[in-house]
């Protein structure tokens, strides 16, 4: 089991947004989280990625008690064992497509070479090695979200955490990074969660995980 969330809790002030969610997912398996706005979707994904704290609740991570973890052991921990990737695709605008991949495995202490050896492999598997010298500003939206997929993927995480991640793409862009995600499944053994709204990236998924109030249903 890659990921085992238990009685989950969490809250804002007097609202409860989580009221004991429970949640696993196994090596290899895409899993998706729908609900409407407001179910608490994305606050499990922010407590799931460990971005976010729970009020209650047990997290065990690639068998890893991350929630008794100091800040700085959390901090490493993530940034070796978690990718995410958003609806906006953070990229940095001043550095090229094979620079903001590097990044992450930079700040994970690789090597320069080895890093840039990493970031060209992975833009080559998400369709964008033509690319790699272009800004963001010069890549399209699709074109962007595939740079943030493989800077998700650069230190070989545990899990590849998706937040509505073709929410701001058209239909045709929307289809490929869908696609993509199943081929790095099959080319990488990538376990991947994905908060979308999106049925038909459900219908594609292992599983799917519905939530309202706060609960799955």
């Amino acid at each position: 089991m890659i990921i085992q969330a238990n009685n989950i809790q969490k809250s804002f002030g007097t609202l409860q947004v989580l009221k004991g969610v429970d949640f696993t997912a196994e090596e290899k398996e895409v899993v998706s989280i729908m609900g409407a706005s407001g179910a608490g979707k994305s606050t499990l994904l922010q407590i799931l990625g460990t971005l976010s704290t729970p009020d209650a609740g047990t997290l065990f991570i690639d068998g890893t008690d991350v929630l008794h973890l100091s800040q700085k052991q959390l901090s490493a921990f993530r940034n070796r064992r978690i990718g995410f990737v958003f609806q906006a695709h953070h990229l940095l605008p001043e550095f090229t497509a094979l620079e903001n991949v590097m990044i992450p495995a930079l700040i994970g202490g690789e090597s320069s070479r080895h890093a840039r050896e990493k970031a060209l492999e992975l833009l080559q598997k998400v369709g964008l090695e033509a690319r790699k010298g272009h800004k963001p500003s010069e890549l399209s939206g699709g074109e962007q979200q595939r740079v943030a997929i493989a800077r998700a993927l650069v230190n070989s995480p545990a899990i590849l955490f998706a937040d509505e991640p073709s929410g701001n793409l058209d239909s045709r862009t929307k289809e490929d990074i869908h696609q993509l995600f199943f081929q790095l499944r099959e080319q990488l053994g990538q376990t991947i969660v994905i908060v979308t709204h999106d049925e038909g990236l459900a219908r594609m998924c292992d599983r799917t995980c519905r939530m309202k109030d706060g609960l799955f249903v």
